[in-house]
């Protein structure tokens, strides 16, 4: 009924030896949702194997089950059976081997495949005892080898002796033909029946005509008897190599069976792989219970034997509904719909991938009942309607909450108005137990049915509201019309029966089906619409992305500029704070008016720069990116680190709108990014109070000391500066300066630049334990 023998065939014209067809033939739906995972996974994975190495296949092999099990029992196999035997067991052998390659990838596949024993000594001894014909070989057995040198020997040495014969000038007389031939398995010379007594030795046959006799000569009777028993040897003694390899495959009779299975059920596995590159099909999800009910739920479904392109039919039921009612046309499409729906549930829990897309979920039913007859056929018969009722009382009986129900035109074959409400009785008896039923139908009272009553749903078959031909399209949410009469009228019913039975029909159900059409063309026109929506959405969506995307750029280029905007004024400020310090070195060094005014204003002039470039750097960054979080931490009168310059300073104003800060270093003023300063926390009060700083893990501080051993002198006072600047801005109190005894000429450059140097409040030799003279102690502002 709903042909899925025919799935079936399908599947099998896919697997590559017997035992995999037989296999794929017997399948069967299971009920059991964990195994039909697993049959799922199988076959996923197979398509997966396929795609990766479409070289993969099962190699030849036999179904020799029956076989092993006869020469378990004692039974001897003949050498076209042997070799059967020896080509599964390699196939088996290669399967395995190249499944072990993929099992981390394809471990359903490897589970299956590590149920094959290998039997590399059976795969030899056969291989050596026989031909790839079927042939036993020499190599077989010593004793073998030996009878065959020995009739190879005899069998020369009697034809040796019938040539002599032939050559001779008696035996080219009595000859009918100057051949040697066999009669009865001996060797003989065909005599002219006139000329048989001059040749003595045994006739073993006449000719057709009477005119040769065949007559084995004397002197060869003794050769030929000896032939004829290392013949009979040679038969023993290879019924002896048969018997002890049959005996060994009995041996390994239950390896082979199992190994056998195992490779049928690989070769189904693979056979789904193909039949789902043939339908483009994919493997459902299995799903379970939602709310009250089961969710099956299709997406562009197809049936797997419709020829051409069929139309693809999406639903989904058992959520918001348990019963879905289908109406239409005639010719519409239900028919097939009811039968896509439950051959589709049968080839899921059979394992077998199906012709839907992505999204589709089924559950696993527990029995699916299916009453389905032929709706175009018009022969109706008084018996239909009692076949049809029988049908039904079975499925109302049998069925459970787990079921799935698929009824064609429920009612039909009896008056239409008990027809209607024994549908309805049945429904609401089935809808209230919770069984998933799909129902195809023409009755009006079934389409009210399901508008008005919960856990039931309309579907209709759409058409064509102009030409009134079927689409072949399913739409949930609303009824659809029979057209019955526009139908009639497509296939050559005359016009005049057509207004008659207008005229008979009443006016209520002509106002139905005129509203179901109409309804039907609101419906396309308000699809058209939709599709144009989603397609609008979509390219709004993707100029929306490209804009963000572009925006992202964008703005990461400017923090890049930024950033390096800030890197240009940190080397500035730095090489501010050198200028100070030149201009403090030259206050000590030049004491006259006009120079102190001088630098003054150097000095004043390079704190308003630094303070303006502060600010509009400050001012930038906050208009790219605020931190909210240093808004909320930073007051005035915090001491702040700057994170780049490693020095700190105290906070004199927080502008919460540009997400800055105002900010005192020394005598200058800066206005700095509130994300690029951390907070210096105190521990506890008073100036000796400890102060933990908030900064990244990655600051570094400066080396507590200075090796200047082996310097130049004339090149020490440019490091020692530098090295000045960093341990003032890592605030360390005092730093240790080697340089030596040597000359004394490197100390004595520490020292002058020490004395003269703006961050140092004063110096020392080192003492006792800190390097004597060799070291100068320096104590910082």
């Amino acid at each position: 009924m709903l042909e899925f023998p025919r799935v079936r065939e399908r599947l099998a014209s896919y697997t590559s030896f017997p035992a995999g067809r037989e296999l794929a033939l017997s399948l069967q739906p299971v009920s059991d949702a964990d195994w039909v995972r697993l049959l799922l996974r199988q076959s996923a994975e197979a398509r997966r194997l396929i795609s990766i190495r479409p070289d993969f296949h099962i190699a030849e092999a036999y179904d020799v089950r029956e076989d092993v099990m006869r020469a378990q029992k004692g039974a001897s196999l003949e050498p076209a059976v042997l070799l059967k035997v020896l080509k599964t067991a390699a196939a088996c052998r290669m399967a395995l081997n190249g499944l072990s390659k993929m099992a981390r990838e394809l471990p359903s596949l490897w589970n299956m495949a590590q149920e094959i024993t290998t039997l590399p000594d059976l795969e030899g001894e056969i291989s050596r005892c026989l031909s790839p014909v079927g042939d036993i070989l020499d190599s077989a057995s010593p004793h073998l080898a030996d009878l065959r040198w020995h009739i190879r020997d005899t069998r020369h040495q009697l034809q040796e002796k019938l040539s002599s014969i032939l050559k001779s000038k008696r035996g080219q007389e009595m000859l009918q033909e100057q051949i040697i031939t066999e009669r009865n398995g001996r060797y003989v010379l065909p005599v002219k029946v006139e000329s048989k007594r001059e040749l003595k030795g045994i006739v073993h046959d006449v000719s057709n005509t009477g005119a040769t006799v065949f007559i084995e000569p004397l002197e060869t009777i003794d050769g030929g008897n000896e032939l004829r028993q290392l013949e009979v040897q040679e038969r023993q003694e290879i019924e002896r190599i048969l018997a002890t390899l049959s005996a060994q495959v009995g041996a390994a009779a239950e390896d082979i069976i199992t190994g056998t299975g195992a490779l049928a059920r690989l070769d189904v596995a693979l056979a789904k792989a193909f039949y789902a590159e043939k339908i483009r099909g994919i493997e459902p999800e299995i799903g379970g219970e939602v709310g009250n009910g089961r969710l099956l739920k299709l997406v562009n479904a197809r049936h797997p034997l419709l020829k051409g392109e069929a139309v693809p039919l999406s639903l989904e039921m058992g959520k918001d509904y348990a019963v879905l009612i289908i109406s239409g046309p005639n010719a519409g499409g239900k028919t097939v719909a009811l039968k896509t729906i439950g051959l589709l549930v049968l080839m899921t829990q059979a394992g077998l991938p199906l012709p839907c897309a992505d999204g589709t979920v089924l559950p696993v039913y527990d029995e699916v009942f299916a009453d389905i007859g032929d709706e175009q056929s018009i022969e109706q018969t008084l018996s239909t309607f009692s076949a049809h009722i029988s049908n039904i009382a079975r499925v109302v009986k049998n069925s459970t909450p787990d079921s799935l129900v698929l009824l064609d035109e429920l009612g039909i074959s009896t008056d239409p108005g008990e027809g209607a409400a024994l549908a309805q009785a049945t429904l609401m008896h089935l809808g209230g137990k919770g069984t998933n039923v799909v129902v195809t139908t023409h009755y009006s009272e079934l389409k009210a049915f399901a508008h008005l009553t919960e856990g039931v749903r309309n579907a209709s078959m759409d058409f064509d509201p102009v030409t009134l031909a079927p689409s072949y399209h399913l739409s949930v949410g609303m009824p659809g019309g029979s057209n019955a009469l526009n139908i009639a009228a497509r296939f050559g019913l005359p016009e005049e029966i057509i207004d008659q039975a207008r005229s008979i029909m009443s006016k209520g159900s002509q106002e139905v089906e005129a509203m179901l059409v109409d309804l039907a063309a609101e419906r396309q026109r308000l699809e058209g619409v939709q599709l144009f929506l989603e397609k609008e959405k979509n390219r709004v969506l993707e100029l929306s992305g490209r804009l963000e995307s572009e925006l992202a750029r964008i703005k990461e280029t400017e923090r890049q500029m930024v950033r390096e905007m800030q890197d240009n004024l940190n080397r500035e400020i730095a090489g501010l704070y050198r200028s100070i310090r030149d201009v403090e070195n030259e206050l000590k060094k030049q004491r006259s008016r006009e120079r102190v005014q001088r630098a003054r204003q150097e000095m004043e002039r390079l704190s308003s720069e630094a303070e303006k470039r502060g600010q509009e750097l400050g001012q930038r960054l906050a208009e790219i990116s605020g931190d909210e979080d240093s808004l909320e931490i930073v007051s005035v009168g915090d001491m702040v680190r700057l994170r780049d310059m490693q020095t700190t300073a105290e906070v004199l104003a927080v502008n919460t709108d540009q997400g800055t800060l105002e900010a005192r270093v020394g005598d200058i003023k800066l206005t700095l990014r509130l994300d690029n300063v951390d907070k210096v926390v105190s521990s506890g009060e008073g100036d000796g109070a400890e102060r933990t700083v908030i900064r990244p893990k990655t600051t570094r501080p400066a080396s507590l000391e200075l090796d200047l051993r082996g310097h130049r002198a004339d090149i020490v006072e440019a490091e020692l500066d530098a090295y000045l600047n960093d341990a003032f801005m890592s605030h360390l109190p005092e730093v240790r300066i080697i340089h030596g005894y040597g000359t004394g000429a490197v100390r004595d450059a520490v020292r002058e630049a020490l004395s003269s140097h703006s961050l140092v409040k004063s110096f020392r030799a080192g003492g006792q334990g800190e390097g004597g003279d060799g070291v100068t102690i320096a104590a910082l502002q």
